[in-house]
């Protein structure tokens, strides 16, 4: 196994991030956000002071990864820093209850009055106006906020309470009339966000935000140029779906025979077979086409949910990861939302996610992620988890994994998606689309049901996702396809033997990672000029 010099640099730095995070809990925190500030620029000064001449290739590889990361962190730390600025209104109603979790962390002496007093004036507030931020996206962060700040009062309330009677005597009556105040606005949050109207998403980031995300991905493109490239693919698929709908007797017309293909879905009750039966043939070609190592523990153990109906809104579709979390209709949804449910997660368009969430794809990523190199975790990028599984789409495609035509629209119904994400999350950040286009958008071009567009919306703007998520999933696979083509074909390494080296060198921006498999020698500042697209 190939050795850093850096290793327990980057095991003591992520031990001390996780150390912190859980010493400064609280998000909202001023102490909190200054502290982490503060870390990640003494990392930066230590790392400067480090002469790189003298380390091996795999430690001058990870201080280019460790490089980058810290100015992602820090960059990415202001940013947070600048969003919350957007609810500080919201957030001025809860400063004094934050103060009171503030010096409980440092574990000053409480003065139950002052508390009892402090506790007061926060449901004071809560109660007077309109709390609610009219915005959606800042309504969703700022009871995000509320639920973080009330959750620490709780255990707050029981570090003292029945232990310091005096703390009880002054602090009860107001903790309880300030639970009630959170309760109601937490209602009202709900409701809020609930609206089947709002699709509670955040503002846009901006071209200069998004212009020094990709940078630090990596990635030589600018916004404007990933655009140009989920078009060109967006059209390739376009045209093997009219392919594959002449073939079912639609002639041009692939949305109707992708109609056709959605209403092939199982009955209720039969999804759990259906999926388990995709995970296994998707294994047993791995291992039939010598494509990758798969243990046999981690083909033993995956396992299965089923998604609930409140989660469905926001993943209309699979998860995964160890355990498969399956979308399929319960019982409580309205007889239209069955149906979408049933048609959009249908056995052909399964074929392609099953395996995108297990084997090869998320399930075996971390199976070999704490087995290999897991020191190298803190270098996650969207591009190399998403891309990873992306990529075993488009060359499942090449190999001929698709059994006919049916199987074909699946597979290019997931393949236009992740086009489409390309250009409406990047549109939507570059303010070219609202929320209510880029819905329309994937029901009009790509063929969603329109609940599931929603939830796919909601879930790439509300704020859980950084602004390149969604794009990275084509990107990443096309850059991934694009390192096969250069390592393969430099004769260093057969397809097995490149797919086990991606899994054990562990995460990174994926063109440090193509420098690796192809023995570059990192001397000097690292080039991430890697134009890996070619239409």
């Amino acid at each position: 196994m190939d050795s850093s010099e850096l290793e327990p640099l980057l095991v003591d730095y992520k031990a001390s991030v996780e150390a912190l995070g859980r010493s400064y809990p609280l998000s909202v925190s001023q102490e909190r956000n200054d502290r982490f500030l503060r870390f990640f620029q003494d990392h930066q000064k230590e790392l400067a002071a480090i002469d790189r001449k003298t380390l091996s290739r795999h430690a001058r590889a990870d201080a280019v990864l460790f490089g980058n990361l810290l100015e992602k962190s820090v960059s990415g730390h202001r940013w947070e820093l600048a969003r919350l600025t957007r609810i500080q209104p919201f957030l001025d109603r809860l400063i004094p209850a934050i103060r009171l979790l503030e010096a409980h962390r440092r574990l000053e002496p409480v003065d139950p009055k002052a508390a009892a007093a402090a506790l007061t004036q926060v449901t004071k507030s809560l109660e007077d106006g309109e709390p609610i931020p009219e915005d959606a996206g800042d309504a969703f962060r700022s009871s995000q906020a509320l639920a973080e700040v009330s959750s620490a009062l709780r255990a707050w309330e029981q570090f003292y309470g029945g232990y310091d009677p005096l703390f009880s005597w002054w602090t009860q009556k107001p903790f309880a009339e300030l639970k009630a105040a959170v309760e109601k606005v937490e209602k009202r949050f709900k409701e809020k966000l609930d609206d089947a109207a709002d699709l509670s998403v955040g503002p846009p980031c901006g071209r200069e935000r998004l212009v020094e995300q990709i940078r630090q991905e990596m990635v030589a493109y600018s916004p404007e140029e990933l655009l140009e490239i989920g078009r060109k693919e967006f059209a390739w698929c376009e045209n093997e779906m009219r392919k594959a709908a002449a073939e079912l007797g639609f002639g041009d017309d692939w949305k109707a025979a992708m109609e056709h293909v959605k209403d092939l879905h199982v009955a209720p009750g039969d999804q759990p077979q259906m999926v388990k039966g995709l995970a296994i043939e998707a294994i047993e070609y791995l291992r039939s086409n010598d494509l990758l190592t798969v243990p046999p523990l981690a083909a033993e153990t995956w396992r299965m949910g089923m998604m609930s109906a409140e989660k469905q809104k926001i993943n209309p579709f699979f998860l995964g990861g160890e355990q498969i979390i399956v979308s399929y209709p319960t019982g409580e949804m309205s007889h239209s939302d069955k149906l979408m449910s049933m048609r959009g997660n249908n056995p052909h368009f399964s074929r392609a996610t099953v395996q995108h969430e297990l084997i090869p794809g998320h399930h075996m990523q971390f199976y070999m992620l704490r087995r290999h190199k897991p020191y190298r975790s803190i270098f996650g990028t969207c591009f190399w988890i998403e891309g990873w599984t992306l990529y075993w789409e488009l060359l499942l495609w090449d190999l001929g994994f698709p059994r006919g035509p049916e199987d074909r629209i699946g597979m290019l119904f997931w393949r236009m998606h992740r086009c489409a994400r390309i250009e409406f999350s990047l549109s939507y950040h570059l303010g070219l689309m609202s929320a209510e286009a880029c819905v329309d958008m994937l029901v009009d071009r790509v063929g969603h049901e329109r609940a599931n567009a929603e939830g796919e919306v909601r879930r790439s703007f509300r704020g859980d996702y950084p602004p390149l998520y969604q794009a990275a999933y084509m990107l990443g696979g096309l850059q991934m396809m694009a390192m096969r083509r250069d390592v393969i074909g430099s004769g260093k390494m057969t397809d097995k033997q490149f797919h086990d080296a991606v899994m054990h060198e562990n995460q990174m921006p994926l063109a440090v990672l193509r420098s690796l498999l192809l023995g570059d020698e990192f001397e000097g500042e690292f080039d991430a000029n890697w134009r890996f697209y070619n239409a």
